[in-house]
């Protein structure tokens, strides 16, 4: 038995191994766990699968089929003596633990099928004590209704006698109040009585009274209500036709006529003329706060005695309340009468709407200042606000009016700011002049340029970002006319930026260019050339970083839309900008240029340069050249960059020499000088002009100091060599010329952006004034270095 037990535990080891045929004896998984397979299997179609689940399995342990014998043998044979003691121990412990598992299950339910046995048992005695009480009642339900169609039997004639006795009853009261309705009618109806009363009873019987009117009595009982409701509605027409009828009483007066089946068409007729004509009072007095109409315009128009929003507060609240009113009353009182539509009340709006945004255009008229915008954002807002709602009973009445009067007093408030900033930049840059012209006490300076030009720049820029602070009010999320489609686009691009901004900008350029395109009437002050210079650094100011700011600060303020109109691009701005500095500051050249060659030509032109004596001294009007110019330099400098100059030459000393080493070739041959000498002289001179740099005198001035001052010197050296050319000179006078030119070489070439642009200039002047001399000897070069430098 122990060898079999051992083979039982080998086998039951060694086939718990193939879990794949679920027949080991284990306590692995068997034929119930497996069993829902088998359905499933078939199910599919599975033919392998059902034979096995059809074939009986005499190993498997827990199977219906199991044949010990059989077991035995095969484990015996199988498993070796190790394996059948291991599974006899294991089945030995699986069969205790199965115990167990019995006795605690029986152990466990043994107590709740005995409560279950007695909560049956008494179920049983509760219900036939159930039974027997269902059968009382249902005797008691029988005799109940016995009884009930008993008493129904002997009380059904009084019920039937009771039901029309009711009835005659409730006919006597109708046939009675149809016989007191004259009375009522009659003392509701009277004067200063309750005439709805009267229309609701009216009503209530005469539907009645029509029905058996063919009855004597009932005629003569309709025939009188219908008398005394006529004379009420006639009451009630006069009524109509008092003006002082407030719109309440007016509607109630119009709303029992109606009830009183007047004819619809003559009511409304009456309804709007009344209502037209107050309305028409109302519009009459805010006329009234208005001075009477000038076609022409010279009458001086007196302040209005009340602002822009009193104004629209009294029209709102009278004119459109009482026209939303008188909307609204119109749609109840007469809608779905024939014959009487909208088309009569929107005609009807329309011309007084229109009249009414006729008044309210005067009176914006009348804003001549800037006065407060604020203000007049909520007087605007305000109209937009009571006009929207009466819009919404009447879309017609003027919709697209409104909205246009709206944009244009936004649009004139713009327009006067742009006014308002050319005058404050005329201001300004009177200011400026004043400044410039004042006198100064001795040993006390005045602003220096800079101070002006950024005292000028600051406050312009100010007032602008001020007025885009102002505009902006038009579009601020809480005004009501700001979601306008026109305040959306139009109002950003055309009225501000390109109206507004871009209008200023191309008005300043053009203002400081006309300084210098505008001729000087007689009389009038020319610009003193330091505004000129201030103007020319203020533009290209605006054309280096303050276009493109002021067009960025008002795209974030006043966004344009994307399909929006096309706007000003900044190059361009910066273009005509600059275009009005360069014009500015050459005429600022050509201003100083002339002023210091008036100088030159006087002393030239005053000078008897034959009877002259011989010189001795550097004439004082080189002197006053040399300090106008060096003055010019200094007010150049404190606006401009100093600007690029090329390289100079150590040997000032050598260049003075060479510049009138022409002249003086004439008196080195002085004793063989022929009459072909002059001929010979003069064709050296040009021969030399076709070797020497063309020198444009009234070139393009760029924006730096050696540039402005290289013209003025220029002009200034130009003017003194045509000058030279006129006259006749002798000896003395070339000698004086020569002094003249070394001092200014002297002097002037620390200026000039190139120093060969004053030798060249002043070889000119030396070798005109060799031409014209009569006696050509020129003065020893340390003479003349001597004269200079004691000079």
């Amino acid at each position: 038995m122990a060898d079999g037990e051992a083979a039982g535990t080998d086998t039951g080891t060694d086939t718990g191994t193939e879990t794949d045929t679920g027949s080991g004896p284990g306590p692995g998984p068997g034929p119930s766990w497996r069993r829902p397979h088998g359905p499933l299997q078939r199910y599919y179609g599975l033919p392998a699968a059902e034979a096995a689940e059809a074939a009986p399995d005499p190993i498997d342990i827990n199977g219906p089929h199991f044949d010990p014998e059989v077991y035995l043998a095969k484990v015996r044979s199988e498993c070796p003596l190790g394996q059948l003691l291991a599974r006899e121990a294991a089945l030995g412990r699986e069969i205790r633990a199965l115990d167990s598992d019995m006795q605690t299950l029986l152990y466990e339910n043994y107590n709740k099928f005995i409560s279950a046995t007695d909560t049956i048992r008494k179920m049983k005695v509760d219900f036939r004590r159930m039974e027997a009480e269902m059968d009382d009642l249902a005797a008691n339900m029988a005799a109940i209704s016995t009884s009930s169609a008993r008493v129904s039997a002997a009380l059904q004639d009084r019920h039937r006698r009771g039901a029309q006795l009711a009835g005659v009853q409730a006919l006597l009261r109708k046939l009675q109040s149809l016989v007191e309705v004259p009375g009522r009618l009659r003392r509701w109806a009277a004067p200063g009585a309750d005439p709805a009363r009267a229309l609701h009873c009216y009503a209530r019987a005469r539907a009645v009274l029509r029905h058996y009117r063919h009855l004597p009595s009932f005629r003569a009982i309709e025939d009188e209500s219908h008398a005394i409701m006529a004379e009420l509605a006639q009451r009630l027409r006069a009524r109509l036709r008092d003006d002082t009828l407030d719109p309440k009483e007016l509607t109630e007066c119009v709303e029992m006529l109606l009830q009183l089946e007047e004819p619809p068409e003559e009511l409304c007729e009456e309804f709007l003329s009344h209502a037209g004509a107050r309305l028409e009072t109302e519009l009459a007095a805010l006329e009234a706060e208005l001075p009477p109409a000038d076609p022409s315009g010279a009458a001086a128009t007196p302040p209005p005695a009340s602002d822009i929003l009193d104004f629209v507060d009294r029209g709102s609240s009278a004119f459109v309340g009482n026209l939303c009113l008188l909307a609204a009353s119109y749609r109840s009182l007469f809608e779905g009468c024939p014959g009487v539509g909208d088309g009569r009340l929107e005609a009807f709006a329309a011309a007084l709407t229109a009249r009414y945004f006729e008044l309210l255009e005067r009176r914006l008229a009348l804003e001549r200042g800037l006065g407060d915008t604020s203000l007049l954002v909520r007087a605007l807002d305000r109209f937009h606000r009571r006009l929207r709602a009466l819009l919404e009973l009447l879309p017609t009445a003027g919709a697209e009016a409104g909205a246009a009067l709206v944009a244009r007093a936004a649009g004139e408030r713009v327009a006067r700011y742009l006014r308002a900033l050319q005058t404050f930049f005329l201001g300004c840059l009177g200011d400026v002049r004043q400044a410039l012209a004042a006198p100064r006490p001795p040993g006390k300076e005045g602003p220096g340029l800079p101070d002006l030009l950024a005292t000028l720049s600051s406050s312009v820029l100010g007032q602008l970002k001020a007025v885009l602070a102002y505009v902006q009010l038009f579009t601020t999320k809480d005004v009501a006319f700001a979601s306008l489609p026109y305040f959306k686009g139009e109002f950003c691009v055309e009225a501000v930026r390109e109206g507004l901004v871009v209008a200023f900008v191309r008005w300043l350029c053009r203002t400081a260019r006309g300084f210098a395109d505008s001729p000087t009437e007689r009389g009038a002050p020319a610009a003193p050339p330091a505004l000129l210079l201030l103007l020319a650094r203020l533009c290209l100011d605006y054309e280096a970083t303050t276009i493109s700011y002021i067009l960025t600060l008002t795209d974030e303020q006043f966004p344009p839309e994307d399909t929006g109109p096309a706007v000003t691009p900044g190059p361009a701005l910066c273009a005509e900008a600059r275009g009005a500095a360069q014009r500015l500051l050459d005429h600022y050249v050509q201003v100083q240029g002339a002023a210091v060659a008036q100088m030159l030509r006087k002393s030239v032109e005053t000078r008897d340069w034959l009877g002259t004596v011989e010189p001795r001294n550097v004439r004082a009007v080189m002197k006053r050249v040399v300090e106008d110019i060096t003055a010019i330099d200094v007010q150049v400098g404190q606006l401009f960059e100093e600007g690029v100059r090329r390289a100079q030459s150590s040997d000032s000393s050598r260049r003075a020499f060479s510049v009138y080493s022409s002249s003086r070739a004439p008196g080195r041959y002085a004793p063989s000088y022929t009459p072909s000498a002059p001929m010979d002289t003069h064709l050296l001179s040009n021969i030399q002009k076709l070797f020497s740099e063309r020198i444009d005198i009234f070139s393009p001035v760029e924006f730096n100091k050696v540039s402005v001052l290289t013209g003025i010197i220029k002009i200034s050296l130009k003017t003194l060599l045509e000058c030279v050319r006129l006259r006749t000179l002798g000896r003395f006078g070339l000698q004086q010329v020569q002094v003249d030119g070394h001092y200014l070489q002297l002097y002037l070439w620390r200026f000039a952006a190139d120093e060969r642009v004053v030798q060249g200039l002043l070889d000119e002047v030396a070798a005109s004034a060799a031409h014209r001399c009569l006696d050509p000897v020129p003065m020893e070069h340390s003479v003349v270095e001597l004269i200079c430098e004691r000079g």
